[in-house]
């Protein structure tokens, strides 16, 4: 498949090779003692037998190969005599799943990992003993699908009890028998949060067990591990293994709701209900994708069945995905690390420091691989090893930086040219000819792609009667079509120029754009990547209505991958309600999906793997098939049209009957006969 920057794209599926089967995780389901009751004070917890409930529903619908649960599989703690009615509770439900399961003992189920601040128990060989005779083997592994999956008692490590000592000498021999296997390590405590040098808290192994247990990671490479616990998602990588933490399908840590300029939502933020869900992951010959399902904190009553879920529309990881054509501004930050207040509930003596992962796992919902970032993230040594890690997950950055880069920015671009899709730069049009010397030398160093912007218009300064907008304008116009048919005929060097930047009003239909932009490309011979504004020209006016929005970035979206030598970015990921040119985004300040991240995720979904033309409002596939997308109402297709199927891109339910009446974006897949 040929990028449209030029290079050769090699396709991630390529790379994954054939898909093989799927599994499922799921984590802390904190199971009660009876069905509507919880010790605990929030009403979130109460709710936690339902919510297990409708997951195993879901889960018998999804139809993974095996479960596993990584812990705190109920809530009671094993000194307490409510223990067994919650493990009565549990093994009543999870009888009921149609697939294979395991479990991993999590401290709610062993006792807590050696602390003294915490009033609970620590773990004990009488707790084991309680755990092993409802649940049997608090550490084994296991054979399934060609995978080697290893269960880990993470309450153990730095015990003291003999059981510690048995399992490291077991895991380490496990591990050297099983070295040249496939294999996944399933633990409830994670090694750590954010980085591998944070301090001791609640939601960690602590030392000397950490580096221990990290050590045998990096020599023996296992394919991913899975961790509980936290009730939050984070993604890192050792060495060569995926590391992923979990949210939890029955409430969320709320000390973490510190990560989002917003108020913290339901009950301070434990019933964050759009953060609860789990995982299914998709594996492949050379390598498997994580799909997290968000829940929603859906509950299922005693006697009820489910039936009509999950929706049918297909969804790509940026691992999967084979569209790097659109891209999303991230404006926002989006490996921000924050210090988490002591609250006095799991940590009071001291702050932890942790990175706020979910704009990470909203990109990976959606689909989206290409992310635009200033320069100053690939300066940064810590923000520049997350773009090391997303790379190795499926995305591309386009970097962009004003002026022509110099000192410490151009020693960055120049020794991380690999973590470059795009090298965007922005000058004084007036500069130019001066400037482009210094780039045609820059983009032979490295070999970067370049496209040029340009800012600081005459322009810029807008008077409306006694007022003036003091403001940024960057990008070019296609009325500036003569002045770059000059810049390249009369400039040296431009050869060096890959692509040009242009801005899109939130006046002008990106579809339109896209077509007067291939015209354009047609005499400029380079790519044309659009900027797609949602907002206007007034700093003061606001954008909010979210399905004016959607409509804009779906158009945009079917524009890129449908023309050719076109290139979208889309100008606001998360919403910008305060500051200059407040609009609405793909998702909220908590990066909790919107309508926006949902028709993009099915949209991306339907178009990933195959080549698009856009024929009047039509996407002609190779293989035949038509997509046209209605953005409210129905929608009329061919007399001819067969094999038609209605996709609600926001639920993703796909309709194969009659024609069904959708208030919101469809799109109308079909053959012609």
């Amino acid at each position: 498949m040929r990028g449209k920057s030029g290079a050769l794209c090699e396709s991630v599926v390529a790379k994954l090779g054939k898909h093989l089967f799927t599994f499922a995780v799921i984590a802390d389901t904190h199971m009660n003692q009876s069905e509507d009751y919880s010790s605990s004070p929030y009403p979130a917890n109460a709710l936690a037998n339902a919510r297990t409930r409708r997951v195993i529903a879901e889960l018998n619908l999804l139809k993974p190969e095996f479960v596993v649960h990584l812990g705190d599989i109920v809530n009671p703690v094993p000194e307490l005599p409510t223990y067994a009615e919650a493990a009565g509770h549990f093994k009543s439900q999870i009888a009921n799943l149609d697939a294979p399961y395991f479990v991993v003992p999590g401290n709610h189920d062993v006792g807590d990992k050696p602390v003294s601040w915490m009033p609970a128990g620590t773990v004990t060989d009488e707790f084991l003993d309680i755990y092993r005779s409802h649940f049997g083997d608090d550490y084994f592994s296991f054979d399934q699908n060609g995978l080697h999956i290893i269960i880990l008692n993470a309450s153990i490590i730095n015990s003291g009890l003999e059981s510690e000592e048995m399992q490291r000498k077991w895991l380490e021999a496990d591990l050297a028998v099983h070295e040249d296997a496939r294999t996944f390590i399933c633990i409830h405590y994670p090694p750590y949060i954010s980085n591998r040098d944070e301090n001791s808290s609640y939601d960690n192994i602590d030392e000397p067990g950490r580096t221990w247990l990290l050590d045998l990671i990096k020599t023996y490479k296992p394919e991913a591990m899975f961790c509980g616990h936290v009730h939050n998602f984070w993604y890192d990588v050792v060495g060569e293994t995926e590391i992923y933490l979990l949210p939890s399908t029955a409430f969320v840590r709320h000390d973490y709701s510190e990560f989002f300029k917003i108020e913290p939502g339901d009950q301070f933020g434990r019933n964050d209900e759009p953060k609860l869900g789990y995982f299914r992951v998709r594996v492949y010959e050379h390598g498997h994708v994580v799909e997290n399902l968000r829940t929603y904190g859906r509950t299922l009553d005693e006697g009820d069945s489910l039936t009509d879920w999950p929706p049918t529309a297909p969804t790509v990881q940026p691992k999967e995905s084979t569209i790097t054509s659109v891209g999303l501004d991230m404006r926002h930050p989006w490996a921000e690390e924050l210090e988490i207040a002591p609250s006095g509930a799991v940590d009071e003596f001291e702050r932890k420091r942790a990175r706020n992962d979910y704009p990470v796992l909203a990109l990976w919902e959606m689909g989206v691989r290409r992310l635009r970032v200033p320069v100053q993230d690939l300066v940064d040594p810590r923000i520049r090893r997350r773009m090391e890690i997303l790379t190795q997950a499926g995305h591309v950055f386009q970097v962009y930086c004003y002026g022509v880069p110099t000192g410490k920015v151009l020693e960055a671009i120049t020794a991380h040219a690999a973590l470059i899709h795009v090298l965007e730069i922005v000058i004084v049009w007036e500069d130019v000819a001066k400037v482009m010397p210094k780039i045609a030398d820059l983009k032979t160093a490295t070999g970067v792609p370049i496209y040029l912007s340009r800012v600081n218009r005459k322009d810029a300064g807008k008077f409306e009667g006694a007022r003036f907008n003091h403001l940024i304008s960057h990008g070019f116009v296609f009325a500036e079509l003569q002045d770059l048919m000059k810049f390249i005929k009369e400039t040296k060097g431009t050869d060096a120029i890959d692509g040009f930047m242009f801005k899109i009003n939130n006046d002008v239909c990106p579809i339109a754009a896209a077509r007067e932009a291939m015209e354009i490309n047609k005499f400029l011979g380079r790519i044309m990547c659009l900027y797609i504004r949602t907002s206007g020209s007034s700093p003061a006016e606001a954008f909010m209505d979210e399905a004016e929005n959607t409509t804009r970035f779906a158009k945009a979206l079917i524009a890129a991958v449908g023309t050719a030598a076109v290139e979208v970015t889309l100008d606001t990921f998360a919403d910008s309600d305060r500051g200059y040119f407040a609009r609405a985004g793909l998702v909220d300040r908590r990066y909790n999906p919107k309508l926006g991240s949902h028709v993009i995720k099915h949209l991306m979904g339907l178009l990933s793997g195959d080549e698009w033309v856009l024929e009047e409002d039509v996407l002609k596939g190779s293989d035949g098939r038509r997509v046209v997308v209605e953005f409210s109402g129905e929608s009329s297709i061919p007399d001819n049209a067969t094999d038609v199927e209605w996709i609600d891109l926001e639920t993703g339910k796909v309709h194969r009957e009659d024609p069904p009446t959708m208030t919101g974006p469809c799109a109308i897949s079909y053959l012609e006969s």
